[in-house]
């Protein structure tokens, strides 16, 4: 859509007997990681439709799926420098700008989504929202990846010995990469655009992930086993330029991040509800599904990724979010 004015009819304002600003239209672009077929996108498009929807087309949004503006870090040092205007990533990805969010990923952290979202909404979210702005960003919410899973080609994963010896796929998270090596798995930490290669030309030989990126990057057709281990949630932090937020209006601005908690909020749902879907899907493709998990013997095993975050940052957030948890 090309830049223009909205017009208005003096007449119909002048019937209503209201004031009504023009404003000129604005384009932001909005850049994620994930292939167009994941909920991520769909929730992106929701965003840009209801987004401009709501501002009369003053606002428009253009997307960039599938990492097509670089990868997570790129992306950050994008919103960062107004190259891009927003974006969502793994909160993993934040953590060394902002220590606190990784808390988050430690393992057993949230026992159901709700208690998840009770702390991402809530104060403990809000603390870390305000902390995006010291780094010229501004939080928009914190939609979900869901829980993460493990898969392989070696055989079911069902106590945490089966975990010994993998050649594991790993992101950037420490929590997750002193989880895996305390089990006596290999952490190798790769991009995930990286990953499909890696697993088929046996560079690794498992990974883990929430189920709408295991099935939206094809893992299935290279992976034998998913085991339902929901070892860790896996939130998204979705922001942009601060500059870029308060060069909007009022007006905008509230609409903006009204439309954003409505799309977080949208995004969830249809995580949630098209999980088993998913799920059916990766068996129809071959894959092994297991869920006879020992979830109380793996909590029992990464006690120490616990100690080692504390260790290295203090138990303050960690003691928050139980706290908020409750």
């Amino acid at each position: 859509m090309s830049l223009s004015f909205r017009s208005f009819s003096l007449a119909a304002i002048l019937a209503t007997g209201m004031a009504t600003t023009a404003y000129a239209q604005t384009t932001l672009r909005f850049a994620h990681p994930v292939p167009e077929s994941d909920p991520q996108h769909v929730m992106a498009l929701y965003f840009a439709e209801e987004l401009e929807k709501r501002t009369d087309g003053a606002l428009i949004v253009q997307i960039f799926p599938n990492g097509q503006l670089g990868n997570d870090a790129q992306m950050i040092d994008g919103a960062r420098s107004g190259i891009i205007d927003m974006t969502m990533v793994g909160t993993n990805n934040l953590t060394g700008l902002i220590p606190d969010v990784g808390a988050f990923e430690l393992p057993f952290m949230f026992p159901t989504r709700e208690t998840a979202y009770r702390v991402l909404d809530g104060e403990v979210g809000e603390m870390i929202s305000g902390q995006f702005e010291q780094h010229g960003l501004k939080s928009l919410g914190f939609p979900e990846n869901g829980y993460r899973n493990m898969t392989n080609n070696r055989g079911p994963i069902m106590t945490p010995e089966d975990v010994k010896g993998l050649q594991m796929r790993v992101n950037n998270s420490r929590a997750l990469n002193d989880m895996f090596a305390s089990l006596g798995a290999a952490p190798q930490q790769l991009p995930v655009a990286e990953l499909y290669t890696a697993l088929e030309t046996g560079v690794v030989d498992s990974q883990d992930h929430p189920i709408a990126v295991t099935l939206s990057f094809k893992f299935y057709e290279v992976q034998d086993y998913l085991s339902l281990t929901q070892h860790a949630y896996s939130a998204l932090a979705f922001f942009m330029n601060l500059n870029k937020f308060n060069g909007l209006s009022p007006e905008h601005q509230e609409i903006l991040l009204a439309t954003a908690k409505d799309a977080v909020d949208m995004q969830r749902e249809l995580s949630i509800t098209k999980e088993d879907e998913m799920i059916s899907t990766l068996r129809a493709s071959g894959m092994e599904v297991n869920d006879n998990v020992d979830g109380a013997a793996f909590q029992e095993a990464t006690k120490s990724v616990w100690t080692n975050f504390t260790d290295a940052n203090g138990d303050a957030v960690v003691n928050a979010i139980l706290e908020a948890s409750q």
